[in-house]
């Protein structure tokens, strides 16, 4: 809409002649609506905005109470509620007269008071994922990241999956490495932690095996709200920190290789100087926190371990993640049990244990007993070794000397 006094020098420029390209250069508008005024002759002096247009301040207000309440939000069933009333108006008016109730909920639900922690309070917990390049293959490497909440010291340990025993194993590995147990562990809503989280009734029920590791540890397990994932944003911007400036662009010659250089990236991270605290996590922690942690226990919790099924495959291995054992050849086809240890993988068929390994974390590898094997290969029996020429031509009557007197005497 062109508003009347633009309308007005409109008209007395094109009197004293100038063109419609020159108009609308001077005045800011576009030719088109200059020519459009033109055409149009006196009916042009003022402009009436169409009722489906606009809004007056009673169908504004109902508009917004509506967006509120019964259409949850959407403007295009506001719309809709409105005709029912006999009020007309497009779906853009609406979105217009509701623009600002809507930038309003959005700030309120985004808004965050930020909720500084005492020292050995809480530590956050989360899990991401990066393709990693090891040994030449891209693998998918699951990253446990846990951030004290007030030093803000970072703890990364690299996994092949993101199962409940990997989150134990790494929870417990951040324990160690800050030398201490803090009171509570804020982690989100995966289903290897809780079983449900209920909005209305404002309850958590964690995974049993979950529940049973937080006793073993004297720890008090928190899930943040569904949806709420900044409520543990230290540990949200520790996985970006880690996958972004901890492993980019990096390939590692083996898993073991990218550990190290986890641990050795932990040091330097806990040196740099925080965005938010403006100081180093390690002074931070060494000055307020370290004392303010639990002791580790004097004898560390039973490891809970994780029992699979699988099926022997034809060359007599299992799977875990990427790593294949063996199991005595007579099993295959047959379905075993493994169980999954912090340090070893042992393997039953029925009651009876028929493998243990070392536990390996190298993706795509093969932990091999070659007992497993005995009996399924044929030794090989060895060839005699063939006769010398003299010999082998001796045994047809004839022997080197009478072929190089014929060859001599042809010379001859």
């Amino acid at each position: 809409m062109v508003e009347p006094e633009v309308v007005r020098q409109m008209r007395q420029l094109l009197e004293l002649g100038w063109g419609a390209k020159r108009v609308a250069r001077e005045l800011g508008i576009a030719r088109n609506t200059v020519r459009r005024y033109q055409r149009a002759g006196e009916a042009a002096e003022t402009q009436v905005r169409p009722k489906a247009w606009r809004l007056d301040t009673a169908a504004r207000a109902d508009a917004v109470v509506l967006f509120e309440g019964a259409a949850e939000g959407n403007a295009v069933v506001v719309q809709q509620l409105l005709a029912e009333k006999d009020v007309e108006a497009s779906v853009r008016t609406v979105q217009r007269a509701v623009a600002e109730r809507r930038r309003e909920l959005v700030a309120s639900a985004v808004a965050t008071v930020r909720y500084e922690t005492v020292p050995g309070r809480q530590m956050q917990i989360d899990f991401g994922q990066k393709w990693v390049r090891i040994a030449g293959t891209s693998v998918r490497v699951y990253l446990l990241v846990a951030v004290l909440g007030h030093s803000r010291r970072i703890f990364v340990k690299a996994f092949l999956a993101e199962r409940q025993d990997d989150w134990r194993e790494g929870i417990a590995a951040a324990f160690r490495h800050f030398g201490g147990v803090p009171q509570e562990v804020l982690g989100d809503n995966a289903k290897a932690l809780v079983l449900e989280h209920n909005r209305a009734a404002q309850t958590v029920t964690f995974h049993p095996g979950y529940l049973a590791f937080c006793r073993d540890w004297d720890v008090v397990p928190r899930a943040c709200g569904p949806y709420r994932a900044r409520t543990k944003g230290k540990t949200e911007s520790g996985v970006k920190y880690a996958k972004r400036n901890g492993l980019a662009g990096r390939d590692f010659e083996s898993f073991a290789a990218l550990e190290a250089h986890l641990a050795e990236w932990m040091l330097l991270a806990d040196q740099r100087e925080h965005g938010t605290t403006h100081e180093a996590p390690a002074l931070r922690f060494e000055r307020d926190e370290r004392h303010a942690l639990r002791p580790l226990p004097v004898r560390p919790p039973v490891a809970r371990e994780r029992r699979l099924t699988r099926k022997v495959a034809n060359d007599a291995l299992v799977d875990v993640n990427t790593v294949r054992y063996s199991v005595p050849h007579r099993l295959v086809k047959q379905s075993v049990e493994v169980l999954v240890g912090e340090s070893q993988v042992t393997i039953f068929h029925g009651q009876a244990v028929v493998a243990r390994h070392a536990r390996s974390f190298e993706p795509h590898s093969k932990v091999v007993e070659p007992s497993h094997y005995e009996g399924l290969w044929r030794t090989p029996v060895e060839p005699e070794p063939p006769p010398s020429g003299g010999q082998a031509l001796a045994e047809y009557g004839r022997s080197l000397s009478d072929y190089a007197e014929v060859v001599e005497g042809k010379a001859a």
